[in-house]
C-alpha cells in the first residue's frame, strides 16, 4: 500500500486507475478503504480512484502523538492528504463516519473539492448514531473500547445491531472484518487513535458543517438508502434542501453500505454525476488536474 507522510503523520492509500478525474473515497468507523472495492471495480476504467485509510481504528499506521483526532482534525487531514497528492477538482464520496468528514472537509476546506457526493451516514445531530453513542463513555475508561471490541472477533457477533449487523442487507465481507479486527488489536497505537478520536466524538462539527453547507457551490449528489436503519433517508431529504442546486437519489434495497448492496446502481449514479456535472473551480494558482 503507498504512504504520504502528512504533519499529522503517515497515512496509507490505494491508488488505482490510469486515468480521468480523481475520486476520493471515504469510509466509516472501524472500517477500512477495502470496504469500497466494489466501487472502485466498476469506476477506475473511467476515474483515478483514491481510497486512504483513515485514523478510524482499523488503519496501518497509527497517526503521531498529539495529532488532532477530533472530527474536524480528520476533515482536515483529508484536505491535507489532497495537497500533498495534488489532486484537484477531486469528486469526494463519504459513506457512514465518512459522509460526516466529507461534509465538514466540503465546509471547511472546499479548495480542491469539485465535487461532492454524500451517500448514507451521519448527519446533523445524529453523530453519533443511537447505537453506538455508549462509546462515547466507553473511550473514557481506558481499556474499556478494547474490551467492548473483542466480540467483533466473532463473526457471529457482527450481525448485531452495535456491531455491523445495521449496515448491509447481504452478507458481511468476514475476510475485511477480519483484517479491521486484526489491525485494531495488533498496534496500541491505533488502538489509541481509535479511543482519541471516539472519546471527543459529537455532532458539534456536523452541525457547523450544515450551517456552511448552505453556501456551498459544488455539485453535490445525495445518495441516500431508504431501508437505512440507522441514518434515515429523511436526512438525506434534509440535505438536499440544504446544499444549493443538490441532486438527491434514493437507494433501494440497501441499508448503509450502498457499495455492497447496490455496488452496480451506485457506481452508475456516480459516475453519471461526474460525467454530466461540471467539476466546482480549482484553486487559485492551480491548473485543473
Amino acid at each position: 500500500m503507498p504512504q504520504i507522510t502528512l504533519d499529522q503523520g503517515t497515512v496509507g492509500y490505494q491508488d488505482t486507475g490510469e486515468g480521468g478525474e480523481p475520486v476520493l473515497f471515504l469510509h466509516g468507523y472501524l472500517m477500512g478503504g477495502g470496504l469500497w472495492e466494489p466501487m472502485v471495480e466498476r469506476l477506475a476504467p473511467d476515474f483515478r480512484c483514491i481510497t486512504p485509510e483513515l485514523p478510524l481504528g482499523a488503519h496501518h499506521i497509527p497517526l503521531n502523538r498529539g495529532a488532532d483526532l477530533s472530527l474536524p482534525g480528520i476533515a482536515r487531514l483529508v484536505a491535507d492528504l489532497l495537497t500533498a497528492l495534488d489532486l484537484r477538482r477531486v469528486t469526494l464520496v463519504g459513506n457512514d463516519l465518512g459522509t460526516a468528514i466529507a461534509q465538514i472537509v466540503a465546509a471547511r476546506h472546499p479548495e480542491r473539492v469539485g465535487r461532492l457526493v454524500l451517500t448514507s451516514g451521519e448527519c446533523f445531530d445524529n453523530c453519533p448514531a443511537v447505537w453506538f453513542r455508549s462509546l462515547v463513555p466507553a473511550a473514557r475508561v481506558p481499556g474499556l473500547l478494547t474490551l467492548a471490541f473483542q466480540a467483533l472477533r466473532l463473526r457471529a457477533a457482527r450481525r448485531l445491531p452495535f456491531a455491523y449487523g445495521l449496515l448491509t442487507k447481504g452478507a458481511l465481507p468476514h475476510d475485511l472484518i477480519d483484517e479491521w479486527m486484526g489491525t485494531f488489536f495488533r498496534d496500541p497505537g491505533v488502538r489509541r487513535d481509535c479511543a482519541e478520536f471516539t472519546r471527543h466524538f459529537g455532532p458539534a462539527a456536523l452541525l457547523d458543517a450544515a450551517e456552511r453547507l448552505a453556501s456551498f457551490d459544488r455539485p453535490t449528489l445525495i445518495a441516500f438508502a431508504r431501508e437505512d436503519r440507522i441514518f434515515p433517508y429523511a436526512h438525506g431529504e434534509r440535505l438536499a434542501t440544504l446544499i444549493p442546486g443538490a441532486s438527491l437519489e434514493a437507494v433501494p434495497d440497501s441499508r448503509t453500505w450502498v457499495m455492497r448492496d447496490q455496488p452496480a446502481l451506485t457506481a452508475r449514479l456516480i459516475r453519471e454525476f461526474i460525467h454530466t456535472t461540471p467539476a466546482g473551480a480549482a484553486p487559485a494558482g492551480t491548473t485543473p488536474a
